[in-house]
């Protein structure tokens, strides 16, 4: 009999977890079923609208596409883990989002948040490559839909904080390599 399960060992926001899997659950399924981290939604579930969004290894991915056998050893990080643990204090993105209003009904924001924490770790490892102007921030977070039309000020915060060099650090995670033509996402 062929074998369907393994063990499966990631460092979540910075937490080291080791679980026996079935070979066909996502990250996201393992994230929010095995881990009881809800934040990142399971919306299209099949990698069009960006509410699975996590980083692995500091890059941005849509975490419904990714299988978790494939991910042993990886750091993940999640909506979660983007706050700092010592203080209990919110990520400067965080802060950024609730001043600028940056959501409505709040299911794309976990995913809006890491998409942005990996597009300035991406900007910060390359500087020179990096658009932070509106129309690249828009495209940047193109693979994030937000139901409610909150794109201007999601925009408006990942500018701000764009804005403050150290707080543009990706949480937990070395900063991102540049990202391929495209978006940058792991599966996309």
């Amino acid at each position: 009999m062929e074998e369907t399960r393994s063990r499966v060992g990631l460092q979540v926001n910075g937490r080291r977890y080791e679980l026996d899997v079935d070979h066909r659950v996502t990250l996201l399924d393992l994230l929010r079923e095995h881990l009881g981290l809800t934040g990142a939604k399971k919306g299209c579930d099949h990698g069009q609208c960006g509410a699975c969004t996590v980083l692995v290894g500091g890059r941005r991915a849509n975490s419904c596409l990714l299988l978790a056998v494939a991910h042993d050893g990886s750091q993940v990080t999640t909506v979660e883990g983007l706050g700092d643990d010592e203080t209990g204090g919110l990520h400067p993105l965080q802060e950024a989002f609730m001043e600028r209003d940056a959501f409505q009904c709040g299911y794309c924001t976990p995913g809006q948040l890491c998409s942005a924490a990996g597009l300035l770790a991406e900007a910060a490892a390359d500087p020179a490559a990096a658009d932070l102007s509106r129309s690249g921030i828009a495209e940047a977070m193109s693979g994030n839909l937000c139901r409610c039309g909150a794109y201007p000020r999601i925009v408006d915060a990942v500018r701000d904080v764009a804005a403050v060099p150290q707080a543009a650090a990706a949480p937990t995670q070395a900063p991102a390599p540049a990202p391929a033509p495209g978006d940058g996402r792991v599966g996309a």
